[in-house]
């Protein structure tokens, strides 16, 4: 199938985005954090349960804001403004981190939680113009393209801080150095590639514009709240995602810091985080044609069936190679269930209120991820082990497999 002008520079965000989801998230700021704040005094498992905290932080903030700003850029001529506000923040702050002083632990956790939330709002506003740019029948493929492309996207600047890592950085940067130049690259990556989003992408399904945008949004959230309860579809679908997405975002934020609790070197990380990368591309695709051969509901019920498996796989770690096992499942799961998640609430709610209902998608799937990551810290931080801390992520699957039997099952498209 090809793709229209609109759907690729729609696409083409997710390849932007990718560098800070991978490099900043996943990569290297949560290992130089965990650095800085044990070089400052800071047990290994503390460090780690504050780096699940800090998230849990941005996406409180994020979900608290998301139904309203949903609404918001539903009238005409606000969603394009509201994204690129909420771009450039995440954009401005990840930059900042660069200058931060490699002994400030604080704050490159106050600065991450900026750029988080600039990151997650700006992902509302993507997600509601995907209703913009393909018709009901090319949601799932187009939503997984974008994934794909978005971990294609960002294996590129990861290979580059890659082979700083492995060359020392050529003999010129040191280890904070190579961090630094990190920072200033997903920026860079991420400025250029906004642009064919905010060239060729509008808004086509819209409300009339109103003198009182926020107010008259405010009213319509309390509306379209009572409304979804009243929509089965609607309402099994997003207990079920607040659920399982929680464990997904989970599994991704932290990682790296679980990886280095393991004993794993930065190198090993790194390819680790590679392999996911590539694996993920073309499980992607394959993910969104196995949903127009069997309906998105049984192609997204296999998602989660993987991800059970994960979470207990990573109790029973060992040895590095068991590490490796659980990336490669990682890499065939998550990019499957975050775009037939995406592509099928796109089809359940109505195009000209795309962005609220996003907005109440985000809400559960942001808020939800305060309970992960901060589940994740308390048990690890109870315990001291991490691979109890893993192991917990999986009440989360089972719960969310459990309500999204529930789901009713749309049509293959």
């Amino acid at each position: 199938m090809k793709f229209t002008k609109a759907e690729k520079s729609w696409v083409m965000y997710d390849w932007a985005n990718s560098a800070y989801g991978i490099v900043i998230v996943t990569a290297i700021l949560p290992i130089y954090f965990k650095s800085v704040a044990q070089a400052s005094g800071l047990a290994a498992t503390t460090a780690t349960a504050y780096w699940g905290y800090a998230n849990s932080v941005g996406t409180l903030i994020i979900s608290l804001l998301a139904p309203l700003l949903g609404a918001i850029a539903d009238y005409q001529g606000y969603k394009k403004k509201l994204f690129n506000f909420f771009n450039l923040v995440a954009i401005t702050a990840t930059f900042m981190l660069t200058f931060v002083p490699a002994s400030a632990w604080q704050w490159l956790l106050i600065i991450f939680v900026i750029s988080t939330v600039g990151y997650a709002g700006a992902n509302i506003f993507y997600d509601g113009f995907l209703t913009d740019v393909a018709t009901p029948e090319r949601l799932d493929r187009v939503s997984a393209q974008g994934y794909s492309m978005g971990y294609l996207g960002g294996v590129i600047p990861f290979v580059i801080i890659m082979l700083l890592q492995l060359t020392k950085g050529f003999g010129v940067l040191s280890a904070t150095g190579i961090v630094k130049f990190g920072f200033i690259m997903t920026t860079l990556w991420w400025i250029i590639f906004s642009i064919p989003l905010m060239k060729n992408v509008t808004q086509q399904h819209f409300l009339p514009p109103v003198t009182q945008p926020i107010s008259a949004a405010w009213h319509r959230v309390v509306a379209t709240f009572k409304t979804v309860w009243r929509d089965k579809n609607i309402v099994w679908f997003l207990a079920a995602y607040f659920f399982y997405i929680d464990g997904v975002d989970t599994i991704f934020k932290m990682a790296t810091a679980v990886g280095s609790d393991f004993g794993l070197s930065m190198t090993h990380l790194m390819l680790i985080l590679l392999l996911v990368q590539a694996i993920a591309v073309p499980f992607s695709i394959l993910f969104g044609r196995l949903a127009q051969r069997i309906g998105t509901k049984y192609a997204i019920g296999i998602a989660l069936g993987i991800y059970v498996v994960i979470c207990i796989w990573g109790y029973f770690m060992q040895r590095e190679l068991d590490f490796w096992i659980l990336a490669f499942l990682v890499g065939t799961a998550q990019g499957g269930i975050q775009a037939l998640s995406r592509s099928h609430y796109a089809k359940i709610i109505p195009s000209e209120k795309a962005n609220e209902y996003f907005g109440i998608y985000n809400i559960f799937g942001k808020f939800s991820a305060i309970i992960g990551p901060a589940m994740f810290g308390i048990f690890t931080q109870l315990t001291g082990q991490t691979r109890i801390g893993i192991l917990s992520l999986v009440l989360l699957f089972v719960v969310g497999s459990l309500l999204f039997i529930k789901v009713p099952r749309i049509e293959k498209s």
